[in-house]
């Protein structure tokens, strides 16, 4: 079965404390999802699987910005999640190879207005494992579309944080109607 490994936001405006879109930061420190997420990544290379890394941001004029959104949509008053800018790099703590794929992505699905999905259909990835920050948003909403685009879902739940372990474990639950939840320890004996 062809693999890809997505890893979803783990970037320095969300996960550092002072980062300035940073409310699952707290969350994300607590569960130690960095590691998780290190640890799952050295696994999905040394089998050989596509790793996909996936960040949120925006062009330094911010023209791809919703304006009208709630989550995004005052982003450009104080400057989150602008490319080229320290808080729109991956967290110096996620292990990044140069064979991994970089997806610059301006809304809350990775699959929505990006590279992801060309790049998963030329390698013929049948089967997805998912994870990141928040899980209530980003995961939640890159499942759901990759549900819905007859990939096989897998969710890498000790990767993944939100605002609080309530919110967390709240979109888990939601998720296990189309996909199923794993942990590192399970990952290393998927096929």
């Amino acid at each position: 079965m062809n693999t890809a490994f997505v890893a979803l936001d783990y970037i320095v405006d969300i996960m550092h404390p002072e980062g300035k879109v940073a409310r699952s930061a707290a969350h994300a420190s607590s569960r130690g999802v960095i590691a998780k997420a290190n640890e799952g990544l050295a696994i999905a290379r040394a089998k050989g699987w596509l790793v996909a890394l996936v960040k949120v941001g925006f062009s330094p004029d911010y023209h791809e910005q919703p304006k009208g959104s709630p989550m995004f949509g005052r982003a450009h008053e104080f400057g989150a999640l602008k490319l080229g800018e320290h808080g729109a790099d991956f967290h110096p703590d996620l292990i990044i190879e140069p064979t991994d794929l970089i997806i610059n992505k301006s809304r809350v699905s990775a699959f929505y207005g990006t590279a992801l999905e060309p790049a998963l259909r030329a390698r013929k990835i049948t089967r997805l494992i998912i994870t990141g920050v928040s899980s209530t948003w980003a995961v939640q909403s890159t499942a759901r579309d990759a549900h819905d685009r007859d990939y096989e879902v897998f969710i890498l739940e000790d990767g993944c944080a939100a605002a609080d372990e309530q919110d967390h474990q709240n979109s888990m639950q939601v998720l296990r109607s189309i996909a199923q939840m794993i942990d590192v320890e399970a990952l290393r004996h998927l096929p």
